[in-house]
């Protein structure tokens, strides 16, 4: 299996640290920013570094993007420049689209036009994002059979300062929780009196349709 291909649309705090991340992780990345600057500071980090207006359908085209796993599009400040290369990007085939949005109108606006998945990258830092794009199927999980899996879910806010016990997430979704993670500690199995934080990361086992719908909540 070769190495994962991504492209980043936008060089911002947020860009950058996914491209950086995703190269760390040994994928061929390619950038895409309209800012000269920008573009010379990260070049000897990445595969490839081009300027280029993102917006720019014929652009797009000519960089060979047909073959690659998935696209960040880092330009959350810029709706409409983020629609559009949402629609180019998926238009050319690439099968997963990551988009940076700051409101919810945006998040629902890019889910609509073809985006698989939007962030709030003030929830999410760039680095953990592009862990989970290297990781498996852009979220870390080992299937342990056709249907189902063990995987990686950071802890949802409806969950925060609840115990396991009250969230009794068996019951509601079928699922297990075999660890909890916490800045680098790893507690696992953990008792029904754990309490979950804000960023806990729960090592759980469940059916893979039911992880998914978590995943994307």
């Amino acid at each position: 299996m070769g190495k994962k291909e991504f492209v980043v649309f936008g060089l911002g705090r947020f860009g950058k640290s996914v491209a950086l991340t995703l190269a760390d992780s040994g994928c061929e990345v390619l950038v895409v920013d309209d800012n000269e600057e920008k573009i010379h500071d990260i070049a000897e980090y990445v595969t490839y570094a081009v300027k280029a207006d993102v917006t720019d359908a014929e652009t797009l085209s000519t960089l060979g993007l047909r073959n690659f796993d998935g696209a960040i599009i880092a330009i959350g400040e810029n709706l409409e420049a983020s629609v559009l290369v949402t629609i180019l990007v998926k238009e050319l085939g690439i099968p997963y689209v990551l988009a940076k949005v700051q409101t919810d109108t945006q998040a629902k606006v890019l889910k609509k036009v073809g985006a698989d998945m939007v962030v709030f990258p003030e929830k999410e830092t760039g680095i953990r994002i592009a862990n989970k794009l290297v990781h498996g199927n852009f979220f870390d999980a080992i299937e342990l059979s056709t249907t189902f899996s063990m995987m990686e879910l950071d802890a949802l806010p409806e969950w925060y300062g609840k115990t396991l016990s009250e969230l009794d997430l068996r019951a509601k979704y079928d699922i297990n929780v075999i660890g909890v993670k916490n800045r680098g500690k790893f507690n696992f199995n953990p008792t029904a009196e754990e309490i979950i934080d804000r960023d806990d990361i729960l090592v759980v086992i469940g059916r893979n349709e039911t992880l998914s719908q978590l995943q994307n909540h």
